[in-house]
């Protein structure tokens, strides 16, 4: 398999193995008009196997969409060819539009323009809370 450097963009890695397609969806990568390499259960020496994500384009995107899926994924940024940041990743305290609450009587479901709130109230469990009905969320 040959997958090319990126030139500039980012490299999203240690994405534990089977959540990359999730975050390409959560990220909205399908709507870009770039190169992206989406690479599954590689071989790796601190989680046995992970995912990477490629992304050949300089694009914003949510950083908390990264944390809530797994503190543990880098972000490494890429010019000209090489790595001139990497960046560590926090659990969100707060996730704003990220999830949607499941709940059929949370306010959110007939009021379609509100803003999808979610509290992290457990850290140690990664438990997080809808804001109107404080139902749990996944």
């Amino acid at each position: 398999m040959n997958i090319d450097s990126i030139k500039n963009g980012f490299v999203i890695d240690h994405i534990p193995a089977g959540c990359g397609m999730e975050i390409y969806q959560l990220l909205g990568l399908d709507d870009l008009d770039c190169s992206i390499a989406l690479i599954k259960n590689v071989g790796s020496r601190k989680m046995g196997k992970k995912d990477i994500i490629k992304i050949d384009c300089d694009i914003t995107f949510n950083m908390d969409i990264l944390g809530y899926v797994d503190p543990g994924i880098t972000v490494n940024v890429v010019r000209e060819g090489k790595i001139v940041e990497k960046k560590t990743l926090d659990l969100p305290k707060k996730l704003v539009n990220v999830i949607q609450c499941k709940n059929p009587r949370c306010i959110t479901t007939t009021e379609q323009e509100l803003t999808h709130i979610f509290r992290l109230t457990d850290p140690e469990k990664r438990v997080y809370r809808c804001f109107y009905c404080e139902a749990k969320a996944k």
